[in-house]
């Protein structure tokens, strides 16, 4: 037997300074001089470096300008050694005249400060993928009794997509047109527990399998890192370590958000308690969905369900009937694992979903939505499998 080894050396002047070289298959329609300019604002935080890494490795978004007040002047390989060799950009300020060029801005930034930031760069005709709370929510009298701010910008507000792809496909149909039509977009992505909570209990419940007044019960686990950079004493690695518990029962932001995706705000017919486990990164939710009287028991039913719900969603499986979700099967990817059991005794629906809370809880669902906004491929630029272990 002879083998025979091909080695392609690939010079380092062939990438464009802000690109890596793309490893998900995918060829790119553009060239170097055709790629969409793109800003991420807030990128040395968690959500905003994973978006770093996603960009970098896109082959149609170049990667113009990264900020961070904090660390400005800063070079992001020497605040995260990881990106050695793959980029020299430094992280600049917020307020970077560079950001003014960009044809795409991804707003990696606390709630408030996206809400002044928005406005300023859809006027200037960018597309926006924020992934703050502070255009998900479309009711603006609830955003303030939520986050104790009133909204400065209800026009944009009742413009602004709802980027959640699976569950919201129009939303983005119509932001991809008008971006088409030469028009600034502005995309809300949904936060980390909403996301995964409803992609487990939409289907259901949309498909009136769920009891009209029943109590949805979510109980959702997240790593550390939805917590955001900075250490807290429940982030602390020393108390987060070996520890798990619930926090903000009853009063955590994300209530209404889910209340909002699920039709059913204002019913009091959710109670969510989110957990905070000692993992790096992954999201685990479980819906409890109370069952209509002439509604199935039988879990392979629902499985099948799903699985026509989700026929047209690539980053959404379903699994067999008896299989569980792991955070550890989705952890670096953009994919949410279902798993779908019936508790019979109880007449409950217990839908099971797991995505990675940087990845399709955050970063690389903002990358799905940028894809489909600006008319690429929805699986540009991402990895299909997880890493193995």
């Amino acid at each position: 037997m002879v083998l025979r080894f091909i080695f392609v050396q690939v010079h380092e002047s062939s990438l464009a300074p802000g690109r890596l070289d793309n490893t998900s298959g995918a060829t790119s329609k553009r060239g170097i001089d055709m790629a969409i300019k793109t800003g991420i604002v807030g990128a040395a935080g968690f959500a905003g470096i994973e978006l770093v890494r996603l960009v970098l490795r896109h082959p149609d978004l170049e990667l113009a300008v990264a900020t961070s007040n904090e660390l400005a002047g800063t070079r992001i390989d020497a605040e995260y050694p990881g990106f050695a060799g793959a980029t020299d950009l430094a992280f600049a300020t917020h307020d970077d005249p560079a950001l003014a060029a960009c044809e795409l801005v991804f707003l990696a930034v606390p709630h408030t400060a996206a809400l002044a930031m928005a406005p300023r760069l859809v006027a200037g005709g960018a597309t926006v993928i924020d992934l703050s709370a502070d255009f998900r929510l479309k009711d603006p009298a609830v955003y303030e009794q939520w986050y104790n701010t009133p909204h400065t910008a209800c026009d944009l507000l009742a413009r602004a997509a709802f980027g959640l792809p699976e569950l919201f496909p129009d939303d983005l149909a119509r932001a991809a047109r008008a971006r088409a039509n030469g028009e600034p977009a502005l995309v809300a992505c949904a936060g980390c527990y909403p996301t995964a909570t409803s992609l487990a209990a939409a289907p259901a419940i949309r498909a009136g399998f769920a009891a009209p007044s029943g109590t949805v019960v979510i109980d959702a686990i997240s790593g550390v890192t939805g917590a955001g950079k900075k250490a807290t004493a429940r982030t602390h690695f020393c108390f987060a370590d070996e520890n798990l518990e619930a926090y903000g029962v009853g009063t955590h932001r994300h209530t209404p958000e889910i209340e909002q995706i699920l039709g059913i705000a204002g019913q009091g017919r959710l109670v969510f308690t989110p957990h905070l486990a000692p993992l790096n990164r992954g999201l685990l939710s479980t819906a409890n969905i109370p069952l209509a009287p002439d509604a199935p028991d039988d879990a392979a039913f629902y499985v099948d369900q799903y699985r026509a719900f989700y026929r047209e969603s690539p980053f959404v499986h379903v699994l067999d009937a008896g299989s569980l979700p792991k955070t550890s099967s989705v952890a670096g990817t953009n994919n949410a694992h279902i798993g779908l059991a019936v508790n019979a005794p109880a007449r409950m629906l217990v839908a099971v979903c797991a995505i990675d809370n940087l990845g399709k809880g955050a970063a690389a669902q903002a990358v799905q939505c940028a894809n489909i906004v600006c008319g690429l491929p929805e699986r540009r630029g991402f990895d299909a499998v997880a890493v193995p272990v």
